[in-house]
């Protein structure tokens, strides 16, 4: 047999070729079953090395390894080098602690934690990104002190998944102070691989306040704009959505707002019965669908927009939810208060593992 020649069994065959077209294998794992295969199949070391690209040495050492320990000996062994002084359980740990306070800073950094433990900062980089620790992102988070909290969610949760027969269910509030801004410059459009570009600094011209009012089951929106969001304009906009559903029950969902329960408020519903007010609970307000719909006519309409005046965005605002309704779908609620609940307030301990 030449010097040269490799004998591969049918079984590592195949799986060499699979990892020449395997697209999650490692760049240098492709190419040593690449060289592997092209010294089996007569090309030689010096022949293999030309048609890979690769040096002699490089294509002798895999030839080597592949003879000598098959498909294990392809794999990579470890490195030699100095020893851990710290582990990432220690580098974990230490990030876990507030940095100490001659530093003046809020949360580590890889190299000031590095410097801190005397160990380089690709370390530390490491075991976060080995154990998902993130110290730089800041989450938020409310629990709900309301002590009618389970009442309420179940009340709201049930009027999403099991409506009234022969009800309206609507979600209602209002969003205050939408600025109408106008750019100092003209908008640039969106070109091939370039996004839409506007100016960062822009005119004020005046705020609106956009009442809406979400119908559950259809998904179709009821609105009205005003210069103000107090009683006043909360009562006109009920008697509106009113007269929008008329002789129907209207079951309608609110947040805690202190107009949404004012004494004018009250004596106009106790002379009409039909309509039932549903209060989510205190720093619930994410339980209101219509907040839902808030964040999408904020995405695509206002927040890329550039107008001129009030009335021009109150234009805009109309022009858009009458659009909507034409292409609206229902908002499905999916989660039962019993998946809400143990989340809604704050574990009397921690679960954290430190």
């Amino acid at each position: 047999m030449p010097v040269n020649a490799l004998t591969i069994g049918s079984r590592d065959r195949q799986t060499l070729e699979s990892w020449t077209r395997c697209s999650t294998v490692s760049a240098g794992q492709r190419e040593r079953a690449e060289i592997v295969l092209a010294v089996a199949g007569g090309a030689g070391i010096s022949g293999a090395a030309r048609q890979l690209g690769v040096s002699r040495p490089t294509a002798i050492k895999w030839r080597d390894r592949f003879a000598a320990g098959g498909l294990d000996g392809l794999k990579d062994r470890p490195r030699s080098g100095r020893p851990k002084t710290i582990d990432d359980a220690q580098i974990i740990a230490a990030t876990l602690e507030p940095p100490p306070a001659r530093l003046a800073v809020t949360h580590w950094s890889s190299r000031l934690l590095g410097r801190h433990l005397g160990i380089g900062d690709a370390t530390v980089a490491r075991a976060w990104r080995a154990y998902r620790v993130q110290p730089w992102r800041q989450g938020t988070f409310k629990f709900s002190t309301d002590p009618e909290l389970e009442a309420k969610v179940r009340d709201i949760v049930g009027l999403y998944l099991d409506p009234p027969r022969n009800a309206i269910v609507l979600c209602v509030d209002e969003k205050s102070q939408i600025q109408a801004l106008n750019r100092t410059q003209p908008i640039l459009p969106v070109r091939p691989g370039l996004p839409e570009k506007a100016t960062h600094d822009y005119k004020r011209n005046g705020t609106t306040t956009l009442f809406a009012a979400l119908e559950v089951a259809t998904g179709t929106v009821t609105d009205r704009c005003y210069d103000r969001h107090g009683k006043a304009e909360f009562l006109d906009f009920l008697k509106l959505v009113a007269k929008a559903y008329p002789r129907r029950k209207l079951h309608v969902v609110l947040d805690n707002y202190h107009t949404h329960k004012h004494d004018d408020i009250n004596r106009w519903l106790a002379r009409h019965p039909r309509i039932t007010l549903h209060f989510t609970p205190t720093s619930g307000s994410w339980m209101n669908l219509v907040e839902v719909f808030f964040g999408i006519i904020t995405r695509q309409a206002i927040r890329r927009g550039s107008f001129d005046s009030v009335k021009e965005l109150n234009a805009a605002i109309r022009a858009f939810i009458d659009a909507y309704n034409d292409r609206c779908r229902p908002f499905v609620w999916t989660k039962t208060a019993e998946e809400i609940l143990p989340r809604s307030t704050r574990k009397p301990t921690s679960d954290a593992g430190h």
